[in-house]
């Protein structure tokens, strides 16, 4: 009698364990699932900067553009899942000269009369180091979309002055002017161009962790 209710328990234990093993796992695939979820960030224009450099005669000139706004969602337990989406007002751009900006708004360089955003989608992020990151997109400027690379260092993440969660970055990349036609040059007296074609882009960006919107109320029911 006892030996006949020491195997029915073994029988059950057996049947149970597997189960109650499946189910941990599960548990613990849900768990990690929930941390590697990619996280909503909002670039913040007070703590971010997008600049460039281009060659005037025989030195470098600095601009900058002083309104965008961006999207990005981050899995930093992975991040090749992660993505970015970048608007620039193109009348914002800024070199410290009324004159040249004024000239650079014009059609002669980002006519922003019929194209006032810049953008930049990102189309896949390569991981080259724990901190290096490569992030392939495409960029439109005066209309036209062309394939480029940013070179990303990522500089930390953790909580903001003052409160909620947040992300640094510092990106690279080069392009020529030209293919987004942006074409405008002189010459000077002797020969040589007065701009050169290459631009060296340089982008930091502070972007704040966004918190899930809290679910609304229900009405409440009137009486009838």
């Amino acid at each position: 009698m006892i030996q006949s209710r020491v195997s029915t328990r073994r029988v059950r234990l057996r049947r149970t364990l597997p189960l109650a093993v499946v189910a941990a796992a599960g548990v613990a695939l849900v768990a990690t699932s929930a941390v590697a979820a990619p996280e909503n960030y909002a670039i913040d224009p007070a703590h971010s900067a997008v600049g460039f450099t281009i060659r005037h005669l025989f030195s470098r000139v600095p601009g900058r553009f002083t309104k965008f706004e961006g999207k990005m969602a981050i899995d930093r337990e992975d991040f090749t899942k992660s993505s970015v989406q970048v608007s620039i007002d193109a009348a914002s751009v800024d070199t410290n000269e009324p004159a040249r900006d004024k000239h650079l708004r014009s059609d002669a360089f980002f006519d922003v009369a019929k194209h006032p955003k810049l953008t930049f989608e990102s189309t896949g992020v390569k991981q080259l180091a724990p901190n290096k990151l490569q992030v392939a997109g495409n960029l439109t400027i005066r209309g036209t979309t062309k394939p480029v690379t940013l070179d990303v260092d990522v500089l930390g993440f953790g909580p903001g002055y003052g409160g909620g969660f947040r992300g640094g970055f510092e990106a690279h990349t080069k392009i020529n002017r030209q293919d987004f036609g942006v074409a405008w040059n002189d010459v000077v007296e002797g020969g040589g161009a007065v701009l050169g074609d290459e631009v060296d882009i340089n982008i930091n960006v502070e972007a704040v962790k966004e918190q899930p919107k809290a679910a609304a109320t229900p009405a409440p029911k009137k009486n009838r």
